[in-house]
Order: C-alpha cells, then structure tokens, then sequence
C-alpha cells in the first residue's frame, strides 16, 4: 500500500505545507490538475478526507494532520540520510530555504552565499526577505536571521556576524540649521526620521545607553519611513536626523554628507546570528551552510 500511495503522499504532503494547490504545483512541477487528482485518489484509498478546501484556503483535518504527523519526521529523516549518501560520493545538494531582514541580508548573508553558492553549485538557496519577526517553524524554513536578543531561548543559535551599533546622523545643513543635540533628550526637539516596527506596528523608540543605563526616547518629525537606504537618503537630503546601522552610512561619515552625533550615546549590542530548531537530523547541505556563516570563533550556543 505505502509503494502505491508514496507519490501521492508526497502531493499531500506539498499542498498541506503550502495551504495552496496552486503555490504545491508550482513546487512539483505538475498541473494543478494532476495534483488535484492525486490527492483525491489518497483520500478515495484511504477512504478518508484529508484536507479542507475552501476558495481561499486549503488546509488539513484533524486526520490530515495525524498523517503529517507522521509523513514529515520520516520523510525529513530520509532527506538526510539521502543527502548523507550522497555527501559520501562528494558531491553536496540539497534545498534550504532561509528568513531574513533587509540588513541583514545586504551586510552580511549575501556577501557569505556567494562564495557558498559557487562552492556547492547543487545547493539551492531560497532567501525570503521579511522584517517582521517570522514563525520559521510555521513557515517552513529551515532557518533565520535575527540579532542575537531577539532569538527565542528554545531555539540554536549561531552567531554569524560581529557587534552592531545603531548610530544618529543627519546632515551638514541640518545641523548648521538646527543645531547638534547634546543628550538623547534633545530629539525630542528636532525633526527626527522614524520607522514604524514591522511587527507590532508601533512606532520605534530609539535606544540609547551611557554607563550601563539604558535610555528609550520617542521622537517625532515630518516624515516616518522603514527602509534603511530611504531613511539614509532623507537625513542626507535634510529632513532631519536619522537612527540607523552605523555599517550602512560608515561611508556618507567618510564622505561628510552626513555627521554623526551622540556617538557616546551609542553602545554596541549583539549582532546577527542563524536560529532553527534543535533536531537531530541536519542534512548536510544545512550543516555546510551553517559553516559557511558561522562566525569565526563563536560556538553555538542552545
């Protein structure tokens, strides 16, 4: 029965991870025809209904999840053991599919995958770009990037990039105009380029720090806008003062388009680290990956 049914557990298994018959097609590669049709051959075998179709979603019943339950830690595990097998010939493959910011992935993960990807050219990498805080379980990743305090305690950790400070800047012109704030206090004074939380959807509040006392200070301005690159661009243009990265504007600092203030203001805090699950069966395209990131001299820490 298991030989008969294995492909189309397989379909049943894409659609119930994608919620979608059309994005598991896409996945397979077949029709979504072809895959409607094996699924309803599954459940007129097993003479059960597996999944809930509505016409905006699709997702599994309570016997549906039972047999997930079931179908993905073997499978997962035969993924591993297979990638194992083939490891031992020397040649890595595999997909991994990662979660990851903006900043993120422009100063650290794309500039450590691409000496990655043309190493294992059979290793395929899927970077989905989120700001938000992802559920990596929920979304079938097999990893995120996040900064180190922002790791929830039951997940791996592994740290892959150094300390980060965020930094205020504003303009030559602005200044000149304005004035240099002194203390953190003095924001609340000027026009200030904010971003809203892509999570909880309030406004951020900047964070200072000056011997070991933390200080949280709410700003306001004309313009409220979340990409680091629009915010840098508004501060050069003169809009006002803006809280970013200090790696992302290191250069415009260089340059003196922009000026930097509260510098003593600004402590460094942990940087970005790769999390995911702990489990025992890694396949050894994550394993290399994870090395490929890992910065060096840090261990993982559970």
């Amino acid at each position: 029965m298991l030989k008969e049914n294995f492909n189309e557990l397989q379909c049943f298994l894409m659609v119930a991870r994608e919620r979608s018959f059309t994005k598991a097609a896409a996945k397979l590669g077949v029709s979504q025809s072809a895959l409607s049709h094996a699924v309803k051959a599954l459940e007129t075998r097993l003479n059960l209904r597996l999944l809930t179709r509505t016409t905006r979603s699709v997702s599994a019943t309570e016997a549906g999840e039972r047999i997930l339950a079931c179908l993905e830690p073997g499978l997962a595990e035969l993924e591993a053991e297979l990638g194992n097998i083939v490891q031992m010939n020397g040649v890595a493959s595999g997909n991994l599919r990662l979660s990851a910011g903006d900043h993120a992935v422009s100063s650290l993960l794309w500039p450590k995958l691409k000496p990655f990807l043309r190493q294992y050219p059979d290793i395929h990498v899927e970077v989905v770009v989120d700001n938000g805080f992802v559920d990596i379980v929920q979304g079938r990743y097999d990893a995120g990037v996040r900064l180190g305090e922002s790791v929830d305690k039951d997940m791996v950790a592994v740290r892959i990039g150094p300390d980060m400070r965020m930094v205020t800047v504003a303009s030559p012109g602005y200044l000149s105009q304005y004035g240099i704030p002194q203390t953190p206090h003095d924001l609340q004074h000027h026009r200030c380029i904010n971003m809203r939380l892509p999570t909880a959807g309030g406004v951020y509040h900047w964070e200072f720090e000056k011997a070991g006392k933390p200080l949280r200070v709410r700003v306001e301005g004309q313009l409220m806008i979340n990409p680091h690159a629009a915010r840098i661009d508004a501060a050069q243009e003169g809009f006002g003062i803006a809280c970013v990265p200090e790696d992302t504007v290191e250069e415009a600092i260089k340059a003196g388009t922009l000026i930097q203030v509260l510098d003593d203001w600004s402590p460094s805090f942990p940087g970005y680290y790769l999390y995911y699950p702990s489990r025992r069966h890694h396949p050894p395209a994550f394993a290399l990956l994870i090395e490929a990131l890992r910065d060096k001299g840090e261990r993982e820490k559970e």
